[in-house]
């Protein structure tokens, strides 16, 4: 009979396991659905018959040429199997195999199977045993460049550098994402989680990151994954949103430009929050700025949030009594 072969576009003649002569001395185990399956699953018959085998081999715990390649089959006809995979590594060391050859296996399978949490996994394990990550960022790079958010890639890739210190290069790498999309959250995202990991947010690191996210925002104020890495650098900045020169007088001036960009606003809003009742009473984001922020965001720019937009005046109109009312105490 026919069936298809690792690469779903190419069929090969595949011989069911119950006539293979080198498996008859296997007794097939068929799955147990009780005796009144609610809904039966109409499996092919090479898959019924894979997994046949399958369940007889790991009833017996057999640890085998036959039984490696048996995991193999079984793997290509339903790749994300905990136990196919866990019963593979376990006839891997038993039998002592190479692998790194085990590697380039997989990565054939990756490659096409690059949303399946367990191929990355079993991965994830032979980079362990073999304490060798190598190869690891390039695979990465091969699948990030067909799905450039790939959530299993960066994760891979986040644990490989993490775990084995490879974090040289990686700033150069995602600025070649970013000039390909500007909107790349991942991309953004990986950014902070390499400075984190490495300088750390230093006053020389976070003037440079502030320069870099601002220059990109410039570039397109619509995109919300800068603005969100903008909000994530200030949480280091000891003045907050509000209070760092180069930020507002790079929101106001985008501001007084005519940009109404529902992420600059609601910076704008979060800074009036900030400031909305401390003493001195220069400050431009005071709570009439923050109503009609709040009112422009609802009923023009952000309509599909605006009763998150009134929550937010309202918790904002909420913390200036709260001050005014510990100032009149103090007096």
């Amino acid at each position: 009979m026919s069936d298809y072969s690792s690469d779903e576009n190419e069929i090969t003649e595949y011989l069911l396991y119950r006539n293979r002569k080198e498996w008859k001395d296997v007794t097939p185990v068929k799955q147990d659905d009780g005796e009144e399956p609610v809904v039966s699953i109409d499996y092919s018959e090479a898959y019924e018959d894979c997994y046949d085998y399958f369940r007889a081999v790991l009833k017996n715990k057999e640890i085998s040429e036959r039984a490696l390649e048996l995991t193999r089959s079984a793997s290509r006809f339903n790749p994300a199997n905990y136990t196919v995979w866990q019963y593979r590594r376990e006839i891997l060391k038993g039998l002592d195999k190479d692998l790194h050859e085990e590697l380039d296996v997989i990565q054939e399978i990756i490659l096409k199977q690059s949303k399946n949490y367990q191929v990355w996994h079993h991965r994830k394990v032979l980079i362990e045993w073999l304490k060798d990550p190598s190869k690891e960022k390039y695979l990465t790079e091969k699948v990030l460049a067909k799905d450039a958010k790939n959530y299993h890639a960066w994760q891979h890739r986040q644990w490989v550098i993490k775990t084995f210190n490879l974090y040289e290069g990686e700033l150069e790498y995602i600025d070649t994402l970013l000039s390909d999309d500007i909107r790349n959250n991942s991309a953004w995202n990986q950014r902070y989680f390499v400075i984190n990991n490495t300088t750390g947010f230093t006053e020389e690191v976070l003037s440079r990151e502030i320069d870099y996210t601002l220059f990109n925002i410039k570039a397109v104020t619509e995109n919300e994954s800068a603005w969100n890495y903008l909000r994530g650098l200030l949480l280091h900045d000891k003045g907050g949103l509000s209070k760092n020169e180069k930020v507002t007088e790079f929101c106001e001036e985008l501001y007084k430009s005519g940009n109404r960009s529902p992420f600059l606003l609601a910076v704008l809003v979060d800074m009036c929050y900030e400031q909305v009742n401390e003493a001195g009473g220069d400050s431009v984001y005071t709570l009439e700025r923050a109503k009609q922020l709040c009112n422009d965001l609802a009923t023009k720019y952000d309509t599909i949030r605006a009763k998150y937009w009134q929550y937010m005046l309202d918790t904002i109109e909420k913390k200036s009594k709260e001050g005014n009312g510990a100032e009149s105490t103090s007096h």
